[in-house]
This record gives C-alpha cells, sequence and structure tokens, in this order.
C-alpha cells in the first residue's frame, strides 16, 4: 500500500481511504465488519466517518456508522494502527434533529466530538473534520458564489478555537476542513498562524472525471500550503462505474434508491461518462479503476476515499493502485475534459 504525508503532520495515511457513509443505511454492521477486515488486510490505514452518517441523513440512523466502526475497533483491538477521522456537521435544513441544527459554534462542535469518542470508544480522534462551512459559499455543486450581506455565519475564529480546545485536552490530533473554498482554506490558515493555533492539515473535497473543480483554486493551496486533498466522490456517487450508462438503473444501487442525489445525473454526466467508458474499453482497462487510477496519480491528493456496498466493489477498488495509465490515456482523458469540463461540479 502506498502511503503519503498528511499535511505537514507526521502521519503516514494510506493512498486509499475507506469510506463508510453506507454504515448503517445500505450496509448492515456485519458487512461493515467485512469491509474493514479486508481493507486493513491489504494496507487500508486511513478510516473516515462522521457524526452524521449513514447518509442520507436521517434521525433514526444518526451515529450508526461511528457506532459500527467503534464495535469493530473494540473487537479487533487495533486502534493505535490506523488513522481515524470524523467530521462535525455545519448547519443545514433537514437536520433539526442533531442539536437542534448543527452550527460550528463551541458548544456545537465540543459536544458533537464528545458524541463521537463515545460512539467510536476510543480517546482521541486523529483527524477532526468540519463536515461543510457555517456560512454562505460556493459548495455541494455550487460554481459560482452568491454573497448574503445578512447571513448569520458563526465567526472562523470561534469555530478554530474550538478545534484547538480539544486539540489542547487530547481528544483531536489533528483538524481539517471539507467542503471548503480557497477563501476558507486561507482564513483558517491565517488565523492559525496568528494565533498560534492548530493547522489544518488537510482539505475533504468532491474530486472526480466528473467534477475536477478543485483544480481551479484550491490544487496551488494544496500543493504550497501543504494541506492535501481527501478526495471524495472520486467514483461519482458509482456513476463512473458505468452502471447506469444505457438507461440502466440498477436495483440497490444509490442512484436507484435515493433520488436526491442528483448530482451526476445530467445528461451531460452521462455524455462524459461514455466517453471515459468508451476509452477505458479502448485500452482494455476498468472504467472504475481509470477513474480511481487518475485520482490517485494526482500530486495535489493525500488520499482517495473510496466507499463499496460489498466487499467485491472494494476488491475493485483497490485494485486501482496497480493500474498505471498510459501517457495516451491520460492525453485522451485531457481531451474529454475538455469537450466536458465540470458536467457535475
Amino acid at each position: 500500500m502506498q502511503t503519503r504525508k498528511l499535511g505537514n503532520t507526521d502521519i503516514d495515511v494510506s493512498l486509499i481511504c475507506l469510506g463508510t457513509m453506507t454504515w448503517g443505511e445500505q450496509n448492515a454492521e456485519q458487512e461493515a465488519f467485512e469491509q474493514l477486515d479486508y481493507a486493513t488486510s491489504q494496507g487500508v490505514n486511513f478510516i473516515d466517518a462522521a457524526e452524521m452518517y449513514p447518509v442520507p441523513p436521517r434521525a433514526e440512523t444518526q451515529g450508526l456508522t461511528e457506532t459500527y466502526l467503534g464495535n469493530w475497533l473494540a473487537k479487533r483491538g487495533r486502534r493505535d494502527d490506523l488513522v481515524i477521522t470524523s467530521k462535525v456537521a455545519g448547519p443545514g435544513n433537514g437536520l433539526s434533529y442533531l442539536r437542534n441544527g448543527p452550527r460550528l459554534t463551541r458548544d456545537h462542535i465540543i459536544e458533537a466530538c464528545h458524541a463521537s469518542l463515545k460512539r467510536l470508544q476510543t480517546d482521541y480522534i486523529d483527524l477532526y473534520q468540519l463536515h461543510w462551512p457555517d456560512r454562505n459559499a460556493n459548495f455541494f455543486g455550487k460554481l459560482g458564489y452568491e454573497h448574503d450581506a445578512k447571513e448569520q455565519a458563526t465567526p472562523i475564529e470561534e469555530t478554530l478555537d474550538a478545534l484547538n480546545e480539544l486539540v489542547q485536552a487530547g481528544k483531536v490530533r489533528h483538524i481539517g476542513v471539507s467542503n471548503e473554498t480557497p477563501w476558507g482554506t486561507m482564513e483558517y490558515l491565517r488565523l492559525a498562524r496568528e494565533n498560534g493555533w492548530p493547522r489544518i492539515a488537510s482539505i475533504q473535497n468532491p474530486y472526480n472525471l466528473l467534477n475536477r473543480s478543485f483544480e481551479v483554486g484550491m490544487a496551488e493551496i494544496a500543493h504550497r500550503e501543504q494541506v492535501g486533498l481527501l478526495a471524495y466522490s472520486p467514483l461519482a456517487f458509482g456513476m463512473l462505474s458505468g452502471k447506469y450508462l444505457g438507461g440502466k438503473w440498477p436495483e440497490k444501487a444509490r442512484l436507484t434508491l435515493f433520488e436526491r442525489f442528483s448530482r451526476y445525473t445530467s445528461e451531460a454526466g452521462m455524455e462524459a461518462t461514455r466517453a471515459y467508458a468508451e476509452l477505458a474499453r479502448q485500452n482494455d482497462l476498468s472504467l472504475v479503476q481509470m477513474a480511481l487510477a487518475y485520482v490517485n496519480t494526482r500530486s495535489f491528493v493525500t488520499s482517495n476515499i473510496v466507499g463499496a456496498t460489498s466487499v467485491e466493489q472494494l476488491k475493485e477498488n483497490l485494485g486501482s493502485l496497480g493500474v498505471n495509465l498510459s501517457p495516451d490515456v491520460l492525453e485522451a482523458i485531457e481531451a474529454i475534459h475538455q469537450e466536458f469540463t465540470y458536467p457535475c461540479p
């Protein structure tokens, strides 16, 4: 297993990170255990969770993902071998059941962290992330920014100070952001530098062949500031498996089960996927492994977060580590990208 440094920390994380957001919704606890057993046997040491998981979020299932992971850690006794991440939720519609509506205030962050530690059955979280900003910004599929002068946002100073409190208490080792913008990322870095607070070690944003918007403003920051990308949705919610092409909606597939996940189902997304699928076919490559291998080779990526609902899918995902994309394939990928630049931001 290849590893890369987590930001400017002394932690080495596996290039493939095991995503967990299906556990408790599409996957039962035993299936989560099977995924963990297989992934760790292959050298994966990086596990990504969140207080909000599983997805789609529901009051009835909230926290089950962390609970499953905590139960596995308790049974296997491998806590110190792994790098465990979790996230505190930001404000959002439909989350009123979570602390009467989550915010990134001090009280919310401290309460959320303590609850995650309890579910995870651990004394510390290696990487604690802000799931999305507590302000109006362009994330979750928005390319443009519309300013709201009347927004009720929690100051980043308060958020970062609360994270500092958790780090100082030994409950969190390092911190990160997610679904963040260039301005937000640099603001966290500036405030950390000026106040002696913890420095963010990572940015968890979407990145895949259908959505390469991270490259525009964030990739340079990732390099120059040593705040690498933890790429989520590298298969675009399964669209880049090719299983939805030709009007197919496989039973029990995520996009079939949950219509709310429409980020990658536009006609432009389908057209781009068809082009990438044909490229993979012409070069005797699995579309899944070609898409993942592309993410794996990006120099600004720290780790590629793969999610699976079966061990068989997980095996194919991990197989991407052995795929070398030729210069011709990479050139062809760029040609498709020029035609379908941001089909699914």
